[in-house]
């Protein structure tokens, strides 16, 4: 069972014995958050599609956007546990899904008279299926293990050093979510050799984006505690990503 830390000179709300479904009930940002997390998936899937020239760093758009998920994602599960941020990532899971599905039924539409576009549409929009399961599958592994290692971290630390457990959660949910995506959806197109060079190069920059935004991070966490009066520590909690109840 999860249990909330009371602090009495700053909350008043509520006691140990609360479950993370039931300070959700009395959480006024959660929602607002989590709506934020969500669109940055969306947004990161459809921004992909451009690539960029960073300093040293050949990417695609989604490298600079995508590390916010993350962000967000550290946010859900330092602020209100693992189980909340597992309701979230799948919430942003069946919403990639849904995204791409409607760009897929409105591409094979028939097209207007006057409309000249379907190419452009099929090259931003566009997405082959090999592509949509390698997004969906990296983003649903990437983020439960960022949640995963960010959780246990919380209670071996007994909640100390932020930036040590929202870097390294980072370090390794990224870490998976990158190698997956490129492995699945280009592994056979792109010489092995070249591969792990963009890897390489998308995982580094993604990681330097994290520390950056620490402290954010920092920030965001911290007024987060003290208006919601929530501090959840994942004590007993089942990880089991596939288990939708607490």
């Amino acid at each position: 069972m999860l249990w909330i830390t009371h602090q009495a000179t700053m909350f008043n709300i509520f006691k140990h014995n609360e479950t993370t479904k039931e300070a959700l009930k009395h959480s006024k940002y959660f929602v607002y958050i989590a709506c934020m997390f969500v669109a940055v998936l969306v947004i990161s899937n459809t921004t992909a599609v451009k690539m960029v020239q960073l300093g040293f760093f050949t990417v695609s758009g989604a490298t600079i956007i995508f590390p916010l998920s993350y962000i967000f994602g550290d946010v859900l599960t330092e602020v209100y546990g693992y189980a909340a941020s597992r309701r979230m990532i799948w919430a942003g899971f069946f919403a990639v899904i849904l995204m791409a599905f409607c760009y897929w039924i409105v591409q094979i539409l028939p097209g207007a008279s006057f409309w000249t576009n379907q190419s452009a549409y099929e090259a931003i929009l566009g997405s082959t299926p090999r592509i949509v399961f390698a997004s969906v599958t990296a983003f649903f592994a990437g983020e439960f293990c960022n949640s995963y290692v960010l959780s246990r971290l919380k209670v071996i630390m007994k909640g100390k050093q932020l930036w040590v457990r929202t870097i390294s959660s980072t370090i390794v949910g990224e870490g998976v979510d990158t190698i997956l995506v490129y492995l699945i959806a280009f592994g056979g197109v792109i010489p092995l050799s070249e591969m792990w060079v963009v890897i390489l190069s998308a995982y580094t920059l993604k990681v330097l984006i994290e520390i950056l935004f620490t402290p954010i991070t920092y920030f965001i966490i911290g007024k987060l505690k003290k208006l919601e009066g929530i501090d959840v520590y994942d004590t007993h909690v089942d990880y089991n990503p596939f288990k939708l109840t607490e």
